[in-house]
């Protein structure tokens, strides 16, 4: 985007963000955008620094245990604790009389925990399902903690305590008992997940298993909560009760759909996240209209929805893409295959097929048929003249091969699973799309090579080929089965 455009965009979020209640970093002077960027990497002013080195710390620790947190499926825990923290930050507002951090901390931190406890008592002693102990522990907690803030604010001073900052967040005021807190931490959740990786690795993706192997499960996930809900407390600083859920889950979410290795998925979500905190650092930096907490979620939020669109292996239109793919594979496939059944039908002494033959066998219209013809001249497997179609080489081969993948299955499951030769043609028809030619190959070797299905028809093999004049037969390899005439692997498109 040039600088141009980019001005007139940002004066436009100003004035949407201008009603916000979060904090903004300092009264910065109104200067121009270019110099306002110099100024903020050139680190001039130290509350700029501060609140940079944050927000660091504050995404790099929501995006390690966000990651576990994904893994788990527990998402929403970090919005649940996140909220039920409240009571605390104003219980040790009360017990100390001052936004003090340490009293603050320690208040949040044994709310939290106990939040966590309590979501695992209902969980473990009643019926109710995980997800509505979730609710009932972040709305019960959460209103009792809204209580106990308006009961301070009409206190004497009540309005100056700066607790409802922590309802949006307020990365402003960080002090350097701030950032020695945070960096503690940080340090804290650190060690412990590098300490206890492979615990929390076994723990996280099966715990019974974990527990079978002699891992200390409820020390772990004691542990897990205990950093969840340190990195909240210093979290909601800066983007707030509200919305430290989406610092948790949305790095560690985009990450999820990258990689899914944990230890890769580990590094990209806190990278994420830091990324996150110094954009809305630096957003909040142009402007005193612009927040810093929803700022931070927002880039959080524009770096996800791309990867969930064009994710390389889980993106929705790769997936979209794989799934159009192959339903046009598998019907095309079918249709050389009833193309093979024509043939068969007339003992292979004709090399072409009518429309409207086709069109019989495959129970379609006419209109369908040319359409599935249509893919068959794309792929290079058949060409048309008139109302006659010709199977290219290729073609036959194709057709060979989904008929013999047909009819293999329907023998396996015969002999080996003991199904009856009637109830095996329609798992053979949804299974002889995606039989790879090593399985087939192995199938043969285990079915010692046969000659015909379960219904006595003859399986397609080397002289099958060898009857399509239209085919050009290359001398035949040792071995029997038709999987031996191929020396390269078939090309993913073909299977």
């Amino acid at each position: 985007m040039k600088p141009r455009s980019l001005i007139p965009s940002l004066l436009a979020i100003i004035f949407l963000a201008a009603p916000a209640k979060a904090a903004r970093i300092g009264e910065v002077i109104d200067t121009n955008f270019w110099e306002q960027t110099v100024r903020f990497l050139s680190f001039q002013d130290r509350a700029v620094v501060m609140a940079l080195i944050g927000s660091l710390m504050i995404g790099l620790n929501c995006g390690l245990l966000g990651s576990y947190m994904v893994v788990r499926r527990l998402s929403m825990i970090g919005d649940t604790i996140g909220h039920a923290v409240l009571p605390g930050v104003c219980l040790g507002y009360l017990f100390a009389g001052t936004r003090a951090p340490l009293p603050i901390f320690i208040g949040a931190i044994i709310s939290g925990v106990a939040a966590s406890f309590l979501l695992s008592a209902i969980v473990s002693t009643t019926r109710i399902p995980k997800d509505a102990a979730m609710g009932i522990v972040l709305s019960s907690f959460f209103g009792f903690g809204i209580v106990l803030l308006t009961y301070i604010q009409r206190q004497p001073g009540g309005n100056k305590s700066g607790l409802d900052k922590f309802l949006f967040g307020q990365s402003a005021a960080f002090s350097m008992q701030d950032l020695i807190l945070m960096g503690t931490v940080t340090f804290f959740v650190i060690a412990t997940l590098w300490f206890l990786h492979k615990e929390m690795l076994c723990f996280s993706f099966d715990s019974a298993y974990a527990s079978t192997i002699g891992v200390p499960t409820r020390l772990i996930h004691f542990l897990q909560m205990t950093c969840l809900s340190f990195a909240i407390v210093v979290g909601i600083q800066a983007v707030g009760v509200v919305l430290v859920s989406a610092m948790l889950i949305t790095p560690a979410a985009t990450a999820y759909l990258v990689r899914e290795r944990l230890p890769q998925m580990l590094r990209i979500s806190a990278i994420l996240g830091m990324m996150a905190g110094a954009f809305g650092t630096y957003c909040s930096f142009l402007s005193t209209g612009l927040p810093t907490g929803p700022f931070i979620v927002v880039f959080a939020t524009l770096i996800f929805i791309p990867t969930y669109l064009f994710a390389p292996r889980h993106g929705v239109l790769r997936k979209w893409w794989r799934n159009r793919s192959s339903r046009l594979r598998t019907a095309r496939e079918n249709t050389l295959k009833s193309i093979f059944h024509i043939f068969e039908k007339e003992g292979f002494v004709t090399e072409q097929v009518g429309v409207l033959e086709l069109a019989h066998q495959r129970r379609q219209s006419e209109e369908e048929v040319q359409a599935s013809i249509k893919e068959l001249e794309r792929s290079g497997f058949a060409t048309q003249s008139g109302d006659q179609l010709v199977l290219t080489p290729e073609g036959y081969r194709r057709a060979c091969e989904i008929v013999r993948n047909h009819r293999l299955w329907e023998l396996y499951l015969v002999k080996n699973a003991d199904i009856a030769a009637d109830h095996v043609h329609d798992d053979a028809e949804r299974i002889e799309h995606v039989l790879s030619h090593e399985i087939i190959h192995e199938l043969e070797k285990e079915l010692e090579f046969p000659d015909t299905d379960p219904h006595g028809k003859p399986i397609p093999g080397w002289e099958d080929l060898k009857r399509g004049t239209a085919v050009d037969v290359n001398p035949k390899p040792e071995g029997p089965g038709l999987i031996n005439l191929y020396k390269e692997p078939f090309q993913e498109d073909d299977r």
